[in-house]
C-alpha cells in the first residue's frame, strides 16, 4: 500500500487537537503525535481539552506536556465544560472553539469520530465540521464499553517503542482513570495491534482514523 505522508523530517506541520475529556487526545492520537515528533517533523500544536477541572485539569496539563515533549511549539487550552452534558452546552462550546479558531491556522485537525457513542464526543465532532470546513480532519477512535468501534480508513503505523511510550504516559498521568477495567495496557495495545494488522504496519502497531475528504495533488 502506498503511503501518503503528512510531513517529512524538517518540515513544519500545524496540528489542532480537540478532545472532550482529559485523556481523549492521548488515547486516540497520542501515538501519532509522538511519532511525528520522533520522525523530526517540526510540530506546531494547539492542544484543546474542553472538560478539565480539578485533578483532571492537572492530569490533562501534565500529560499534554509529556506527549508534546520535543515539539517545536505548543499551546494547551483547558476548558471547564460539564462532563456528559456537552449537547446542552453547545452554544457556549461553539463560542469557545471560535475563539480558538481565531488564533490557529492548522494544517491538520484531530477530533472525535462522528459515530462515537459518547454524546460529548459526537458534539465535538459536529462542531469541528461546522467550524473547520476547509481543513484536513482526521477523526480518532476511543475504545469504551459501548462497543462503537467502526471501520476506519486511515492508518498511522507506530513503532513498538512509540507504542510503549504512549501506554506508559497514559498510565503515568491518568491516575483517576486506572480503576476503569478498560484502561489498561491490554486494551490500548490490543486495539493498536488490530489496526496494525489491518494496514500491515512494519512493527505491527497503528492508530486508525476516519477521513471524510482529502485533496490530493
Amino acid at each position: 500500500m502506498r503511503s501518503l505522508g503528512l510531513a517529512r523530517s524538517g518540515e513544519q506541520l500545524s496540528v489542532l487537537c480537540l478532545g472532550a475529556h482529559s485523556d481523549d487526545i492521548e488515547i486516540g492520537a497520542g501515538g501519532t503525535i509522538i511519532n511525528l515528533i520522533a520522525n523530526g517533523v517540526r510540530l506546531d500544536v494547539h492542544w484543546c481539552v474542553l472538560s478539565a477541572a480539578g485533578q483532571r485539569a492537572t492530569e490533562a496539563q501534565a500529560s499534554a506536556e509529556a506527549f508534546l515533549r520535543g515539539a517545536e511549539y505548543y499551546q494547551i487550552d483547558l476548558g471547564d465544560f460539564e462532563d456528559s452534558y456537552f449537547p446542552d452546552q453547545s452554544r457556549a462550546i461553539k463560542k469557545w472553539l471560535i475563539e480558538i479558531r481565531s488564533r490557529v491556522r492548522p494544517d491538520l485537525v484531530l477530533t472525535h469520530a462522528r459515530n462515537d457513542a459518547h454524546q460529548d464526543h459526537r458534539e465535538i465532532n459536529q462542531l469541528t465540521w461546522n467550524l473547520f470546513r476547509d481543513h484536513l480532519v482526521l477523526e480518532y477512535e476511543i475504545p469504551k464499553w459501548d462497543g462503537d468501534l467502526g471501520r476506519p480508513n486511515v492508518y498511522v503505523p507506530l513503532t513498538a517503542k512509540v507504542m510503549d511510550r504512549k501506554i506508559s504516559l497514559l498510565h503515568e498521568h491518568f491516575g483517576t482513570q486506572r480503576s476503569k477495567d478498560w484502561f489498561d495496557r491490554a486494551t490500548f495495545e490490543g486495539l493498536a495491534r488490530l489496526r496494525g494488522m489491518e494496514c500491515r504496519a512494519p512493527e505491527f502497531y497503528a492508530e486508525a482514523f476516519f477521513m471524510r475528504k482529502a485533496r490530493l495533488i
